[in-house]
């Protein structure tokens, strides 16, 4: 099944939708290249015919590239390989040939499709990205003429409609006549086309890997000399296949030099692959979104879809529905693969994108709210046979973003309410500061784009550039931060990259082995191998020297073995000290690894070390003690919620408990968790019992290294979801049975009741090591994200105590009675809110201190009536005394205007001939009262007027009728002048 074309420049709609015909008519079955096929067609060609390994696409949220919001591309999980820091323990290590389909996401960061989707029939913010890439094997002859193959042989797309590009040279890089050449052995030199580094020079950042890049693009309409057409940004000629040859270093000052070993990376649009092989003129017009778009017909009752774009669009509709369906992708995948809406970072891109969605189909298709959830099968039914995680994860997207859409509504009520506040402040200029744009972006979870939206329509802008700057100080102290984290402060560039890497091992520089990082002594006979003194630091700018010392500053050691912990897995660091036996002291402040290399970062603090000096590593094995505690009870943590939450808990079905995340150092474990909703004071303390009563059982914690194969077997794993682990890898079991024991019967089901994971990570022997458990805090930190914050040993014996010694003196307090109840409470309410106790204990005594306050309360209101009465006896004991038909009254109620009402009911009922005029001050406040009344059969006095006139000149607030009137004022330094003009009134 083939749309017939059409043959204009400028056409981007087939015959049938120019007549009004709907394009969704379109069917898999009829189709020669149906998606599913044009996927497996393009993989198996690299896998059967070319030995390439067919390698998973990477989730498309990164899990351990913290420069990247999603995966953008392709090559982003083959960044190790490029940079020369890929683990040797790990599979990808062996790769030298490789191809999938990559999920990405395009709506963040430096690569933002975002603004763009819907208003044009090409651009998404999620894709697949199909590739093929080659690590240190072929390079641009193999790339070239496998790229021709799989297109023209495989394919059978039409040579003669498509065009080649090439690096044609700037002033700092010369031209790729390389690529020029091999291309002119399949196309005409018409068709070999030369473009500047923006087009055709790829660089990973301002410094790094880098290389000039080919093009492959296609003409949709033939028959024609449309070299003028390619990079024109024109529907009709679209690159579809980008192969880059990564075979430079650009330098600190902008030159390059020749990597040691040279690589391909290439990507093709799988959605404008599958678009050409259909004969349809849009990626929206294939069996990829069509089938969604009927969805949304059917949900929300709007027209077909039609492909139309700009001010043929009439009401938007068609924009709306490629706005939609694109969206549906981006967040389903998302939360498949880890991420959830939420007011930061990749999490606010998705609350973006999602209610970018909602607002499209509930203003320009007429959606109920609640329809974007009810998209979610449709998608598990085209792709979930490619990416089983959707179907696996359906009812947790779901859940996610039903609730999101939901909360949408009550964060536009605020957001508005705000917006129109502070846009009525806005000065004659018309234009909203780009600072409250970021308030309400920051404080409110409220999109620009749904600012600039509102401002448009009162005649405003938005200083966009004033809120990019905001953000980008922001993003500038975060980058700082972590800049001085991994330069020691220093200010320089301690990171080791591909240059460096790749020097060492040139160098013939031996990986840096680290097992006895699981030791606790001092390791002697170690070698410094390597000394480093910063990237630019020295004249060839790699940064490796003979010697260093303390003028030096900031430095590093790379060494042939090693007992220092380089953080990874959650853990922090290391520290300690590097010592020479010629005498050199460094304290290792900082120790990271990249790929097979160990970095020791720190100072010299004593003498001059020298390349290869035989040294020794001494691990501050105290402050390493807690840092092995938490990360066990970190284990048993997960273990314990495990089986608190789902095999003891509800199994709601929509409810996924997976690990996002942890952080153990000296003084904490943190623990990042997915579930839906808070713990219940039950379930928390269920937990924290669970590890506690693991610790005093003083479980055996063993580790072994295993196959990975193998360790997968076990039934019980938890493993975490998006980490890659090395083969062989370390399991980690809190058992009475070692490890060995457990793989040789790893599916036997007495192994659920332990805790056994895979890490790398320096763990207790025994748990009662760890001495106590205390969970501090269980708070969410994102949509369906938990967070739990604990500590072990000396902390945590720390945090009982102050609870017992909390709960005495919660118990003395309660001894108290009356005003002296009511200030302990005010003071042991700020105090606990600040202690470092369990938050089940928090619970209770907050619970407790609820029950003190319901006493103080009943206290207040015995005080209260007591007083009244006290004061209405006054009061009528005043009336019967006077001779007058008036009666004025100074009483103590401070400003309780119901005490007020009460004495004035009790009189009424006595006093009949005579009106009351009572004050009364709460000096604390500096306000007062006055209440003039009288029974309404009193005709010859006016309550309101007497009042009124009394309280003349105070600015006093209130009101009343004749037989009644009450006003409230400020300042009691008034009351005399007022008790007088009474008297007189």
């Amino acid at each position: 099944f083939h749309h017939k074309e059409v043959s204009n420049v400028n056409g981007t709609m087939s015959e049938e939708a120019a007549a009004g015909v709907s394009k969704m008519t379109i069917s898999s079955d009829e189709l020669e290249w149906p998606m599913n096929k044009v996927r497996q067609t393009f993989i198996d060609f690299f896998v059967k015919k070319h030995g390439h390994k067919y390698w998973p696409s990477s989730p498309c949220v990164p899990h351990d590239d913290p420069t990247l919001l999603f995966a953008n591309a392709g090559m982003n999980q083959y960044k190790p390989l490029f940079l020369g820091t890929c683990d040797p323990k790990l599979e990808m290590s062996t790769l030298t040939r490789a191809t999938n389909s990559q999920k990405c996401i395009r709506a963040g960061g430096k690569h933002n499709d975002l603004d763009d989707v819907g208003k044009d029939v090409y651009h998404h913010t999620f894709f697949e990205m199909i590739g093929n890439w080659s690590f240190g094997d072929y390079f641009k002859e193999g790339a070239i003429a496998l790229a021709w193959e799989c297109l023209t042989v495989v394919f059978k797309l039409d040579e003669e409609r498509l065009y080649a590009t090439y690096f044609g040279g700037d002033e700092k890089t010369p031209a790729d006549l390389e690529a020029r050449d091999i291309w002119l052995k399949y196309l005409p030199a018409e068709r070999v086309l030369p473009f500047n580094s923006e087009d055709n020079f790829w660089e990973m950042g301002a410094t790094g890997p880098c290389g000039p890049c080919t093009e492959i693009h296609y003409d949709r309409i033939g028959g024609r000399d449309a070299a003028a057409l390619v990079n024109a940004d024109v529907p009709d000629v679209i690159e579809i296949w980008n192969v880059v040859f990564i075979q430079f270093n650009r330098e600190a000052d902008g030159s390059l030099r020749p990597l040691p070993s040279q690589h391909v990376d290439t990507g093709m649009g799988f959605e404008r692959l599958t678009s050409i092989l259909q004969g349809v003129d849009s990626n929206y017009d294939t069996d990829i979104f069509i089938p969604i778009f009927k969805v949304i017909q059917e949900i929300t009752g709007a027209r077909s879809y039609a492909g139309k774009v700009g001010k043929e669009d009439e009401g938007f509709v068609d924009m709306a529905y490629r706005v939609v369906a694109d969206h549906i992708r981006t967040l389903s995948f998302a939360i498949a693969d880890g991420a959830v809406p939420s007011s930061d970072g990749r999490g606010y891109v998705l609350r973006r994108v999602l209610r970018r969605a909602v607002r499209y189909g509930r203003q320009n298709l007429g959606a109920e709210l609640g329809f974007f959830s009810k998209l979610v099968p449709i998608l598990v039914e085209l792709m979930s046979n490619t990416f089983p995680e959707l179907k696996t994860q359906q009812a947790h997207i779901t859940a996610i973003i039903k609730d999101e859409e939901e909360s949408f509504s009550r964060t536009l009520d605020k957001g508005l309410l705000k917006f129109q506040d502070l846009a009525s402040k806005v000065g004659d200029d018309k234009v909203f500061s780009g600072e409250d744009a970021h308030f309400l972006y920051t404080s409110m979870g409220f999109p620009v784009d749904l600012t600039e939206l509102m401002a448009e329509e009162i005649d405003m802008t938005v200083d966009i550039a004033g809120f990019d700057r905001r953000m980008q100080e922001e993003k500038d102290l975060s980058a700082a931060a972590h800049q001085a984290k991994m330069s020691g402060g220093s200010g320089k560039d301690m990171r080791l990259v591909a240059e460096q890497t790749s020097a060492l091992v040139n160098a013939g520089v031996a990986a840096t082995n680290d097992d006895a990082k699981y030791v606790t002594e001092e390791l002697t006979g170690c070698k410094a191998s390597a000394l480093f003194i910063g990237r630019g630091e020295t004249d060839d700018e790699i940064g490796f020297t003979g010697s260093i010392s303390a003028d030096n500053g900031a430095v590093a050691i790379i060494l042939d073995k090693t007992s220092f912990y380089g953080e990874a897995g959650g853990q922090i660091y290391d520290i300690g000290t590097i010592e020479s036996e010629g005498g050199a002291k460094m304290n290792v402040e900082n120790v990271q690894i990249y790929g097979q290399y160990i970095l020791h970062l720190g100072k010299v603090v004593e003498g001059t070390f020298n390349k290869n000096d035989a040294v020794k590593c001494c691990v501050d094995y105290v402050r390493r003690a807690p840092i092995a505690a938490n990360h066990t009870m970190t284990h048993v943590l997960n273990y314990a919620l495990k089986n608190v939450l789902i095999t003891n808990g509800s199994g709601d079905a929509t409810q996924s408990l997976d690990q996002k995340g942890s952080l153990v150092d000296e003084s904490k474990l943190r623990y990042d968790f997915s579930w839906g909703s808070g713990l219940t004071t039950e379930q928390t303390a269920a937990v924290e019992k669970m590890v506690t009563d693991i610790i005093n059982d003083a479980v055996p914690v063993d580790a072994f290294v295993a196959p990975l194969e193998n360790a997968k077997k076990i039934s019980s794993l938890r493993a975490v979801f998006g980490e890659v682990y090395p083969d062989p890898v370390r399991v980690v079991a809190v058992s009475p049975s070692p490890v060995t024991e457990i793989l040789k019967s790893p599916e036997d089901a007495a192994w659920n009741q332990y805790s056994i994971e895979f890490c790398g990570g320096t763990h207790l022997s025994n748990t009662k090591e760890a001495k106590a458990f205390v969970l501090l805090q269980e708070e969410g930190i994102a949509k369906g994200i938990r967070r739990i914050t604990g500590v072990t040993m000396d902390d945590a014996v720390a945090a009982i105590k102050s609870g017992e010694e909390f709960e005495s003196k919660v118990a003395e307090a309660g001894k108290l009675e009356g005003l002296e109840l009511d200030n302990a409470i005010k003071l042991l309410t700020v105090e606990v809110n600040s202690l470092a106790i369990s938050a089940v204990s928090k619970v209770n005594i907050r619970e407790t201190l609820s029950g003190f306050v319901k006493r103080v309360v009943a206290w207040k209101k015995e005080e209260a009536a007591a007083k009244t009465a006290g004061v209405t006896d006054e009061v009528i004991a005043a009336a019967e005394a006077s001779e007058g038909e008036k009666v004025i009254c100074r009483v103590d109620i401070g400003t309780d205007t119901k005490a007020a009402k009460a004495i004035q009911q009790a009189v009424g009922k006595k006093i009949k001939d005579k009106a009351i005029f009572l004050v009364s001050a709460d000096e604390s406040e500096d306000k007062f009262i006055v209440l003039a009344f009288c029974h309404k059969s009193m005709k010859s006095v006016d309550c309101k007027a007497w009042a009124s006139a009394a309280i003349e000149g105070t600015g006093g607030k209130g009101g009343g009728k004749k037989d009644s009137a009450q006003f409230t004022i400020s300042g009691i330094s008034s009351i005399d002048s007022v008790l007088e003009k009474a008297k007189s009134a």
